[in-house]
């Protein structure tokens, strides 16, 4: 799923907040200096020019968008921005006191004091938050996974179309040279590492989370973009001319390029900003019951069968991460040993296992996965943000070894805890074909409500006891 840019006056929201904080700071300071007494708040009409200053300040940043390109902005850009910016702010206060005739109630000094104290603090906070923020961004575990298709006369040029900007949301782990074969060769320090023939292959085996497509070719561009999304990649190609056929548009820059970005389904900021919010709550109040399920069930599992209370087993999770994934163990310790003996007793048709009455389950085992006990260790992996509250279930390392290209497509958002195929009635559900179209669906018409309604469902089946069984 494509996360979409923010809004350019909503992308710094923690500057916004920050600095208001350090114009409410200055105003104290200079009230404080003038008056020899507390803090300004302690006086209703200073109070209530600092609900106008805060109100002003908001406006200015809503119209000057004095945020954009704020990480690219050396020192002295920065101080020339901070200085324009706040002698804005207090120019409409200024303006704002005389136009109501309010010169006798405030003192000129302290918006003076105020504006010339917030100057510094303002600039001390961006040059010590930018730092933060460039340091994060830096890192590769907090960067998408891109990499660049092209044809060998323009591999070198499109890699340096994307070197100038170091403070991009992606990190480009290799190249594909789609009419040549010069796989294992470094470009740029830029590894070459797929060609025509073995690009869906190799993105289907290791973490890809975005492709950008420079082709002049518009119906090859197409006709790759599907590919790709079928396989819940995100796909940007040079834009030459907007495709109807293809979903998720969104026109945006990329390097240097502007692109027709394509994607199996979009979100905003503030639906994944709320969507996260929503895991790390359910997380914690999952947390406080799996505490209470621990005193209750550890004692019988480890009485039951001798072992770990916890199982804990590789999963396979956004576009291909692996992350451990816990439960309360509910088989015997050596039951992964046994699964091979029981691969012809499998009632899934593809790559998924289950059998009813499966033998691998200890006596209290049935009860915990009719009710779904056993999975409330995974709040742990919600609050790491391994997993989601909802999502699709994540596949194990072989079954995800034997997926087609297409069903990658249900790796095209977090794992989560619980999903459309469980509330769709997945006993009866034998196709994995069919968990695929389902997952597919969930993830192109995505949307919150869609989450809630999904969590309610669950909680009902849960309480049926329709759990895995």
């Amino acid at each position: 799923m494509y996360k979409k840019e923010k809004q350019s006056w909503l992308k710094h929201i923690d500057f916004t907040i920050f600095d208001i904080i350090c114009t409410q700071i200055a105003f104290n300071i200079a009230y404080i200096v003038r008056l020899h007494s507390g803090l300004a708040y302690s006086n209703d009409w200073y109070t209530r020019l600092a609900a106008i200053m805060v109100l002003i300040q908001i406006a200015v940043i809503f119209f000057s968008e004095p945020y954009k390109d704020i990480l690219r902005r050396d020192r002295f850009q920065e101080l020339k921005k901070v200085l324009f910016n706040n002698s804005l702010v207090f120019g409409i206060v200024i303006a704002y006191i005389y136009a109501f005739r309010l010169g006798e109630v405030y003192s000129r000094i302290i918006v003076g004091l105020s504006w010339l104290i917030s100057i510094p603090i303002s600039y001390a906070f961006h040059i010590i938050w930018k730092s933060y923020i460039r340091g994060r961004v830096l890192e590769d575990k907090n960067r998408s996974v891109m990499i660049l298709l092209t044809d060998n006369n323009s591999v070198e040029s499109v890699i340096r179309e994307f070197e100038h900007d170091i403070y991009r949301n992606f990190v480009i782990k290799g190249i594909v040279v789609m009419d040549k074969d010069r796989q294992g060769d470094v470009v740029r320090e830029v590894p070459i590492v797929a060609n025509a023939d073995n690009l869906i292959d190799y993105i289907r085996s290791n973490v890809v989370d975005e492709v950008f497509i420079n082709s002049n070719d518009l119906a090859v561009s197409e006709k790759l973009s599907k590919e790709l999304m079928e396989m819940g990649v995100i796909v940007h190609f040079k834009l030459i001319h907007e495709a109807e056929s293809l979903p998720g548009n969104t026109i945006e820059k990329c390097g240097n390029y502007l692109v027709l970005t394509s994607s199996i389904g979009t979100a905003s900021p503030r639906q994944l900003f709320i969507k996260r919010a929503m895991d790390i709550l359910g997380a914690v109040i999952g947390l406080i019951i799996t505490g209470i399920a621990f005193i209750i069930f550890a004692p019988i599992i480890k009485k039951q069968s001798p072992g770990p209370v916890f199982f804990k087993q590789v999963r396979v999770g956004k576009n291909g991460r692996r992350f451990f994934l816990y439960k309360f163990r509910s088989m015997y310790a050596d039951a992964e040993d046994r699964k091979k003996e029981l691969m012809d007793q499998n009632e899934m048709q593809g790559n998924m296992f289950k059998i009813q009455n499966d033998p691998r389950i200890i006596p209290i085992g049935h009860f915990m996965r009719k009710y779904s006990i056993d999975e409330l260790p995974q709040f742990f992996n919600v609050l790491r943000g391994d997993m989601s509250l909802v999502g699709t279930r994540p596949p194990t390392e072989d079954e995800f070894d034997n997926y087609a290209a297409h069903h990658k497509a249900r790796l095209g958002i977090k794992p989560g805890l619980t999903g459309m195929w469980q509330v769709s009635g997945r006993s009866n559900i034998k196709d994995f074909e069919s968990i695929v179209a389902l997952d597919t669906a969930y993830i192109s018409n995505w949307n919150l409500s869609m989450d809630v309604r999904i969590l309610l469902k669950t909680f009902l089946v849960v309480f049926n006891g329709n759990g895995a069984g």
